[in-house]
């Protein structure tokens, strides 16, 4: 881990002395200068997004680029990701799937779900179903929560694959046990769907905290159809954080969705 050791600190110009920083994050920064990859990720979504000091995303950028040209996958996803929004830098798609790319082949599951993104949706090059699928397939086999919902999504499609409903919600399923809040919502429409209208908005209360405001909406107007006191309650704490996150800027740097 402490590979490739370099003096960084000439090269950060976040001064965490002039700063009151938790000691969880004051610590975070000294492996950093060490030299360890994970926080010197870990410090670079810092700089990104933190309520704890001024954003810095140039720099951030250096601290990625270090992780990643020691060879760490993670980095590589990060900066594809600030390449894919011009976080710190301009939005350049190609050099984000480069970046992706990398990732994925250094066996990080964020790097298979973006490049799948990209791939998938035709952002940056042209659109490939089989290969977005076969990104997703890997990365949700090997656990990752967004891969399985966005799988759910082809089964139940039938995109590249035959549809399969019962595969899809399969998928739906162990993507909410695995703490996707898509994967949350997706599972408890099924639920809803068959009846199971208790079971339904417990996996709507779960997806509720983070979801973002295309998933309140749906959420929202699942919930509107429902007579019952418990989704009624659920319905207003919906449109309380749906109020709450509208305003919310598209380019504001999410460093802990990855996706």
């Amino acid at each position: 881990m402490l590979k490739n050791f370099l003096p960084f600190g000439k090269q950060d110009k976040a001064d965490t002395s002039a700063l009151q920083l938790p000691d969880s994050i004051q610590a975070i920064h000294q492996k950093a200068l060490l030299g360890y990859h994970l926080e010197q990720v870990l410090w670079g979504k810092a700089l990104l997004n933190s309520t704890f000091m001024p954003p810095d995303p140039q720099q951030a950028i250096i601290w990625f680029t270090m992780a990643a040209n020691a060879g760490y996958g993670p980095a590589h996803n990060m900066l594809g990701r600030c390449h894919h929004f011009g976080w710190g830098c301009d939005k350049n798609l190609t050099e984000a799937a480069s970046h992706y790319a990398k990732a994925a082949e250094l066996g990080d599951e964020w790097g298979h779900y973006n490049l799948g993104i990209l791939t998938m949706r035709g952002i940056g090059m042209p659109q490939n179903l089989p290969k977005a699928f076969d990104l997703f397939q890997t990365a949700a086999n090997n656990n990752h929560a967004k891969s399985m919902n966005i799988l759910g999504r082809f089964y139940e499609e039938g995109w590249v694959v035959g549809k399969d409903v019962q595969a899809a919600h399969a998928w739906y399923q162990r993507s909410a046990e695995t703490g996707d809040y898509r994967g949350c919502h997706n599972h408890a429409t099924v639920l809803a769907e068959r009846g199971q209208l208790e079971d339904a908005l417990d996996w709507w209360d779960k997806a509720l905290p983070d979801a973002t405001s295309d998933i309140l909406l749906a959420m929202q107007r699942s919930l509107s159809a429902l007579d019952m006191p418990r989704a009624r309650t659920l319905l207003v704490a919906t449109q309380a954080r749906l109020a709450a996150v509208l305003p919310a800027t598209e380019n504001t740097p999410d460093t802990n969705a990855q996706g």
